[in-house]
């Protein structure tokens, strides 16, 4: 279950979207209502902000490509064609969006039959993902969490279409931490989800344990973006122990 630590570190940044935790199911989940109306996998993390409240989806409640990417239902062969991404413009050729589909992770196919979402606060159950909407400053404090530890490179997965499966099952297949930036999906954008310039961060179940222990821990604004005199000083201080022997070609 996520610790009561997990959720006061996280509630603490301040992001204006409360982060989202988020459970595949492969039975239907108990004590938890169904969403009241279909929309894209996409919508629902904002709809769990918005409401306040935690509901699980199936495959009938998404309405775009979610369901395929989540393993509920075959990606249909015409959008894997790549014909649709031509038609709406967003690639140059049938060969350039059909590339897209061989790079996809999906789920196992049946093993996820209902989605949990729930708005970190109302979370009663082990995530398999957290989802963090939040501006650059929230997210360098995030993405410093997910490395301060384990020493992990940054990387940053997408495309311009079907960027739920960046966002919802790669983190999950992989391990990984991944963000996006809103304004760059085309659905995300055409439905307006979020503003744009936020980063859109998932951290899989991996993870968790290890950014909440980094959160707990690291200093949340280094000394060196510090504009108090003390900290300018003892900035100066630390780096005069080591500066000599660096710019002297000893380090």
């Amino acid at each position: 279950m996520l610790s009561q630590k997990a959720k006061e570190l996280l509630l603490k940044i301040g992001m204006e979207y409360e982060p989202v935790a988020i459970k595949y199911c492969f039975a239907e989940p108990e004590g938890i209502k169904r969403v009241d109306k279909p929309m894209s996998l996409c919508q629902f993390a904002k709809k769990a902000q918005e409401d306040n409240e935690a509901f699980y989806i199936t495959k009938e409640d998404e309405d775009c490509v979610g369901k395929n990417v989540l393993g509920m239902e075959p990606i249909p062969a015409f959008g894997a064609s790549g014909a649709a991404g031509v038609d709406f413009g967003v690639f140059r050729t049938q060969a350039a969006n059909a590339r897209l589909y061989h790079n996809l992770t999906v789920l196992y196919p049946g093993a996820c039959n209902y989605v949990i979402f729930a708005p970190i606060s109302k979370c009663d159950f082990d995530p398999d993902l957290l989802y963090c909407v939040a501006d650059v400053a929230q997210g360098d404090l995030l993405m410093r969490a997910t490395s301060y530890i384990s020493g992990d490179i940054w990387e940053s997965k997408g495309s311009c279409v079907i960027a739920c499966n960046w966002m919802f099952t790669y983190p999950y297949v992989s391990g990984k931490v991944n963000y996006v930036i809103s304004g760059l999906e085309h659905g995300m954008a055409r439905r307006k989800v979020y503003p744009h310039g936020r980063m859109l961060i998932t951290i899989p179940y991996q993870k968790i344990d290890e950014v909440v222990q980094a959160l707990s821990e690291m200093d949340w604004k280094l000394i060196a973006m510090q504009e108090d005199e003390a900290s300018k000083k003892e900035m100066q201080e630390r780096m005069g122990k080591w500066s000599a022997d660096f710019v002297g070609g000893k380090e």
